[in-house]
């Protein structure tokens, strides 16, 4: 996000601002890992995710991030420290916490900010530039819904917060059978082959249903689309940048 995916940090702090909420980035922050470890002895590799819990613990504030990777990873650790009796003993011994932590924070996305924080009819009435008659298929990939049981943001089969997101800024949500499909993720740097093909079968997908664009909230995601030759045709760009442009704080000339 200070690189790469920039417009999805730039767009969702001043998107912030606007609708009455502030994003503080931790300081001396990590990456959460990148993918959650499945090796039920794994304890180093949950590590980063609880640093970054116990910083948002001892500020008194919750933890939000825009990446559906990162809420992916950070929910999981949190929920282990949380339910795990042996993964919080071996974590709080290996870091040698003053306090130990017992995954006390609340981890949001902050799709759910808007939705159970803000409220969509507050979004609403803070736009300025309504997407009217345009025409976007939410895109969620794979690591925003599941494990549904433990992340809780969404029906695993049947999201909604993306259109309901879309409709908020006047646009027409498209539903597509392939919006919560993984598009191959970090298989792009084992065989490029692999997510190639998922990403041109949902570019198709959402074409053929009648989308003009789509969005998503994952860098991943939206990398592995945009480098499909389908992108030309069916751009991908951060619900972020497009919430900007919605509040009047970018013009549509800059999602381009």
């Amino acid at each position: 996000m200070k690189t790469h995916a920039k417009d999805l940090d730039e767009c969702g702090r001043l998107s912030a601002k606007a609708l009455g909420f502030e994003l503080q980035e931790i300081e001396d922050w990590q990456c959460c890992g990148g993918t959650y470890p499945l090796a039920k002895d794994e304890i180093a590799t949950k590590l980063s995710s609880v640093r970054a819990l116990v910083a948002a613990r001892d500020a008194g504030q919750d933890l939000i991030t825009l990446c559906s990777a990162c809420f992916n990873v950070i929910k999981q650790v949190n929920n282990d420290m949380a339910t795990d009796n042996d993964i919080r003993t071996k974590v709080n011994n290996y870091m040698k916490l003053d306090t130990p932590y017992k995954g006390d924070v609340k981890v949001l996305h902050y799709l759910t900010v808007l939705r159970d924080t803000i409220g969509w009819d507050k979004v609403k009435e803070a736009v300025k530039n309504p997407l009217t008659g345009m025409k976007i298929g939410g895109y969620y990939g794979c690591l925003l819904l599941r494990p549904s049981n433990v992340l809780e943001l969404d029906d695993p089969e049947n999201p909604q917060i993306l259109e309901d997101f879309i409709r908020a800024l006047g646009g027409e949500p498209v539903i597509y059978s392939m919006r919560n499909e993984c598009c191959g993720a970090y298989t792009i740097l084992e065989d490029k082959k692999i997510p190639e093909k998922r990403s041109r079968k949902i570019l198709t997908n959402a074409q053929d249903m009648g989308a003009d664009f789509l969005i998503t909230a994952c860098p991943l995601c939206e990398y592995n689309l945009s480098q499909n030759e389908m992108s030309k045709d069916v751009p991908v760009y951060y619900f972020t940048k497009l919430l900007a442009h919605a509040l009047g704080l970018r013009d549509m000339e800059e999602l381009q």
